[in-house]
């Protein structure tokens, strides 16, 4: 079964998590739906937390890929299927592409990736090397943080009609850059954009987010922990107990709740390098999601907080 998550907003449904030998059970192996988000501009869903790879890196030969490669496997396991990366996190594509490969998963994620070159040959050199690494098709390609946006999409588009990517995309992670961000998402025909947003940082939902509605654009979530900031706001306290009624049984699918709850097709992508921080944060898939009164009542409780 797929559950949207306009679904749970619109009705409220959802089913608890539920704990085994103090994990949290594969999400097939109990029969529940799985919360989703659709991309407005073709209607393919994928699960709503999606997994960064900015620490993804090392020498994709060494024993210390070992770790790694437990990471990409469990969160296939739990559901997991977008992958977000970009060549400027080290080699991260080259680790990726090596361990997909060999866990035998690289036609079995979502693959999202970045573009970050004003000259538009050398970004066609960049994307190129890009889909080497990766070893398969790119499924999403966007402009890192708006570099060379212009000649760049122009690219982008041609690559998608000619078939060899599938959607096309904007990043950032500056809320300086959100003014830039508005008039590109006005200007092109974008599938999805990528921008910073939490409850520690709520900027892109007074304009971004809207407009990424009214322009039927998905949005991937960079920092959705505000870069560490939520979770040092919360050290010591409990969770709220109105938490149980979205089955948030943790602070970190508290605060992905509370992004995926949003009404813009919204999808986290944290980083995640411990097998604990992957069984958290794909909980954040299951049960019932907060309605606008109680996103609006965790806003004030972190507000109180931060």
């Amino acid at each position: 079964m797929k559950l949207t998550r306009r679904d749970l907003i619109k009705t409220g449904a959802g089913a608890s998590l539920v704990p085994l030998a103090g994990k949290w059970t594969s999400l097939w192996a109990t029969g529940q739906p799985m919360i989703r988000t659709t991309i407005p501009s073709s209607g393919q869903q994928l699960p709503s937390v999606g997994i960064g790879t900015v620490k993804f890196r090392g020498d994709p030969a060494s024993a210390e890929m070992e770790p790694l490669a437990g990471i990409l496997k469990l969160f296939h396991q739990l559901g997991g299927e977008l992958v977000d990366t970009s060549p400027n996190y080290g080699n991260s594509e080259e680790v990726l592409g090596h361990l997909l490969a060999e866990l035998k998963l690289r036609d079995r994620v979502f693959m999202a990736t970045k573009v970050d070159r004003e000259d538009q040959a050398e970004g066609v050199e960049r994307m190129e090397g890009s889909l080497q690494r990766l070893g398969g098709r790119i499924d999403l390609m966007q402009v890192h943080n708006l570099r060379g946006t212009d000649a760049e999409l122009e690219t982008l588009q041609a690559w998608k009609e000619q078939g060899r990517i599938g959607y096309i995309g904007v990043t950032t992670h500056r809320n300086s850059q959100h003014a830039e961000m508005e008039k590109v998402m006005r200007n092109y025909p974008l599938d999805f954009i990528q921008v910073n947003y939490s409850l520690a940082d709520r900027a892109a939902a007074d304009r971004i987010l809207p407009l990424a509605m009214d322009r039927g654009m998905a949005v991937l979530v960079n920092r959705p922990f505000g870069n560490g900031e939520l979770f040092g706001a919360v050290k010591g306290v409990d969770l709220p107990p109105w938490a149980s009624e979205f089955d948030a049984q943790s602070w970190g699918q508290f605060f992905l709740k509370y992004i995926i709850s949003h009404p813009a097709e919204t999808l986290p992508i944290p980083g995640m390098t411990k097998p604990h921080h992957v069984q958290d944060n794909m909980g954040a898939l299951r049960g019932h999601l907060p309605d606008a009164g109680r996103r609006t009542e965790m806003e004030k409780f972190m507000d109180g907080l931060i």
